[in-house]
């Protein structure tokens, strides 16, 4: 994956389980007439990514090849080997997968994922050439300091206090109360968060960490926040002209 600096936006969105497979063809057909239409995102100022369900992949490879759209996969496994149902990093990697999604609020609370699974998700994903996109948020809306705080020692479990594996990491900041819900959180709040956060991660390395946000983010979003480093988007990117809006909202010449 492309070298992570604090100038790059990441703009990227899942589909979860939302859509069928011949759909999912046909998203990523709109998806990528997105990408196309917007030249300027050969510069590498703004990177998008896109997450489809794992037996759209191989497919999804092919669609997305020669242009900047990078794949990932929702999840992995710890490990290669006997683990019946599970997806090898190493294989994903194969696949042509660029980064995998590790720690979503749906895999902590609904398949007992704690950070200590996380922790085992990231290195092996680490391991395999993937970059770990690992979710972390708090359970419920806090004070800024305070959500910060949960929310870096989510990040220092996962990378088991090794600061340089911290380092080729994405961070997608997801409130779990966001997550789902009617409207994003308050962009005062995220900004509020993710600059307590860099303050806490504030290490050598470190200082171009991508926190991007997800959690009902949508286009008009990204503009009212500061210091994020882009969208982690869902539902409302699957109508691919909104995917599109943010990209241009993304491609906004900073102030």
């Amino acid at each position: 994956m492309e070298s992570k600096n604090s100038s790059v936006t990441y703009v990227g969105v899942s589909t979860k389980m939302y859509l069928g497979y011949r759909d999912s063809l046909e998203w990523l057909e709109r998806l990528r007439y997105e990408v196309d239409s917007r030249p300027a995102l050969a510069a590498g100022r703004v990177v998008p990514f896109v997450i489809p369900s794992f037996p759209v992949l191989p497919a999804a490879a092919a669609m997305v090849e020669g242009s900047p759209l990078l794949l990932g996969a929702q999840n992995c496994s710890w490990a290669d080997g006997p683990w019946t149902g599970e997806v090898a990093p190493s294989m994903l990697a194969e696949l042509g997968v660029r980064l995998v999604e590790i720690g979503h609020a749906e895999r902590r609370a609904h398949f007992g994922e704690d950070d200590a699974v996380a922790a085992l998700k990231v290195r092996a994903a680490d391991d395999a050439g993937l970059t770990p996109l690992l979710c972390v948020g708090e359970d419920s809306a806090a004070a800024a300091g305070d959500a910060a705080d949960y929310v870096f020692r989510q990040i220092e479990a996962a990378v088991g206090g090794d600061w340089a594996l911290a380092s080729r990491i994405v961070i997608a900041y997801e409130p779990v109360w966001a997550i789902g819900a009617a409207e994003p959180a308050d962009a005062g709040y995220v900004s509020d968060v993710v600059s307590h956060l860099r303050g806490l991660l504030a290490r050598p390395g470190l200082q171009g960490l991508p926190v991007i946000y997800g959690g009902s983010a949508k286009p008009g979003l990204l503009p009212r926040l500061g210091g994020v480093s882009g969208l982690f988007l869902g539902r409302f990117a699957h109508d691919a002209t909104n995917f599109g809006r943010v990209l241009d909202e993304a491609l906004l010449p900073v102030s």
